[in-house]
């Protein structure tokens, strides 16, 4: 059983910073890759930034240079620190992770998601 949870979200104001992270636990054997998601209202679920191991981070073109995700292989954990956030921004983010366990060869997880509100 894995489980993925995200923390960090809240209400800013426009031009603010936001941290978010995600912990991955159960019986993990390897991370391949851990992502971040947003879906806003009314839209489809939506890439903003992911990891591949041994690859370079990749970012949605309209979060490049204000969001950063990075990893802390060590607590399974990833983060978005996210700055110079605005209106379009809010969404709930949903954490993904592809996971290899005892179990599977490997499969993708999701979160719960966080909501992320930017006011303008």
């Amino acid at each position: 059983q894995v489980q993925l949870v995200e923390s960090g979200g809240g209400l800013v104001q426009a031009g603010g910073s936001l941290r978010l992270s995600c912990a991955a636990s159960g019986s993990i054997l390897s991370i391949n890759a851990m992502g971040w998601y947003r879906q806003a209202p009314g839209k489809q679920r939506e890439l903003v930034a992911v990891l591949t191991s041994g690859s370079n981070p990749k970012y949605a073109g309209s979060v490049k240079g204000r969001f950063t995700i990075s990893r802390d292989n060590a607590r399974n954990t990833v983060y978005l620190q996210m700055n110079s956030l605005k209106p379009e921004d809010t969404a709930v983010y949903y954490c993904n992770a592809f996971i290899v366990t005892m179990q599977t060869n490997g499969m993708g997880y999701w979160g719960k998601g966080t909501l992320v509100t930017i006011s303008s």
